[in-house]
Parts: C-alpha cells; structure tokens; sequence
C-alpha cells in the first residue's frame, strides 16, 4: 500500500481545497442527517463539509493510518472509520455521500459509484471530484515518463490513475440518472499560480508521484527527483516574474437521488 503523507499534502491545502468548495457549497441539500466523506484525507475536506451542515452527524473514511492521525485533530465530533474504498459497504444509507479528489485511486468506477448510489438516502446526494485526463496533466506526466524512459529506472512502473480510472460525463451520467431527480456535471480548469518550478515538483509530490516514490529507495528518491525536477523546470516555463502556471482539470458529479426511491 502507498504510504501518505499529511503534511506534504497540505503544503499546497488552499490550493487543493478550493476544489472542495466549489463542489460543497453546489450541492443544494439544506439539512442532511448524515454524511460520508469518503477519502477525507487529513480532514480538510471533512471540515469544510462541517463548516456548511454544522449540525450533521460525520463519517470520515480512509485507507491511511497517517492521514486519519492528522484527521482526528481537526474535530473530534466528527467519527472517524479506517477502511480501503474498494470493499467498503455503509451501515446504512447517508443523506450525503461525498468524496474530493480521492475516487480516481479507485478501479472500476463502473461497479464504485453504482455500490456509492445505492448507500445515498432517498432525496439525498451523492457527490464528489476528481482530476480529469486531459492536455493540463500531459507536461507533469510526461516529464515523469522521460523520467522513467532512462535505463536506470527500468524497473520502476509508472501509475497515472485518473487516465486509467476517471469515466466520461457521459458514463457518470448513464450509471447515476435512474432512480435520479437530477444529475450535474461539470469540468472546471484550475489555474493555479505557484511561485517556481519546484512548487510543482511538490505539488505531485503529495499525490501523483507517489507511486513511483514507493517503488525507491531514499537514496534512489533523491536522484529520481533531482532529473524530474530538470524536466519539470524544461516543461513548465517561468513566467515574467518568475512564477509557474499549474494548469489542473477537475471533474465534478452531484447526482440527487429521487424521493422514495
């Protein structure tokens, strides 16, 4: 299992937060009983969700010990479940089912989100985010694959799961409009200005490097990341006053379930 890291993860949390937001304050709920945050991480997803129903009772569920630790500190009302996504089956339904940015680590969105809709209460929704393949994620991809190509890493396999796992607004719309009284969805690119190059080097450090991180040694890490940090300066170029553009595309779904379904 990879290893996470909270700390590295919220180097970036305005950033990465904003997201989470945008997608909180579409979902058109005024009261829900009970939430689910399903990789709520080191709970910055989970306070803005408690932040918006003060009230509601929380679940906050993830496969890292690490993340859940950080978690913890952030609000004890909220509970607290450690659980892999893949086998996770609900004691009971939820007003709210929500996920940021943690479904695309997920296979087989084809069976997830069906079980995940099936868990959501009736007149309630289901909703969440993840990073969209697309032309933002070709420089940082790549340059991980120029990376990669070199004979020294041969044996390191490289991982992007969102291209691998992320369905279409079309199929997240065919799997969620039965049993629906309506489906949003949406992609938004996010522009995020960071101050050098290295900024985004950190960046996926927190997230999308992390499979190929785990398959190194600290040694090996070290030289790993001073290429990728040549490549990353190459393939995104400074700007006037010397900061970087860090194109990201997101996906957002919010499907509402029909009442008395």
């Amino acid at each position: 299992m990879i290893s996470w890291d909270a700390d590295q993860y919220l180097r970036f949390e305005r950033e990465r937060t904003q997201a989470c937001i945008d997608l909180v304050h579409r979902v058109e709920l005024s009261d829900p009983r009970r939430i689910v945050d399903l990789g709520c991480g080191p709970g910055n997803s989970t306070a803005i969700l408690r932040a918006r129903w003060p009230k509601s009772d929380i679940l906050g569920v993830d496969n890292s010990n690490e993340m859940l630790e950080r978690a913890r500190s952030t609000d004890a009302g909220v509970a607290w479940e450690l659980a892999d996504l893949r086998a996770w089956h609900p004691d009971g339904v939820f007003d709210l089912v929500f996920s940021n940015a943690a479904f695309q680590w997920l296979p087989n969105h084809g069976e997830l989100i069906p079980r995940l809709w099936a868990a959501t209460a009736s007149g309630g929704a289901l909703a969440f985010q993840v990073p969209a393949p697309g032309d933002h994620r070709t420089r940082w991809l790549e340059a991980i694959r120029v990376v990669l190509a070199r004979p020294r890493w041969s044996r390191v396999t490289p991982e992007d799961p969102a291209g691998e796992t992320v369905l279409t607004l079309d199929e997240y719309y065919g799997l969620l409009s039965k049993g629906s009284r309506r489906v949003d969805l949406w992609d938004t690119a996010y522009v995020h200005v960071l101050p050098e190059p290295r900024a985004v080097v950190e960046w996926v450090k927190g997230t999308g490097l992390r499979p190929v991180l785990s398959q190194l040694s600290e040694e090996e890490r070290r030289t790993f990341l001073s290429e990728f940090t040549e490549e990353i300066e190459r393939v995104y170029p400074r700007q006037s006053d010397g900061r970087v553009l860090f194109p990201f595309l997101r996906r957002f779904v919010v499907a509402y379930r029909a009442p008395n379904e």
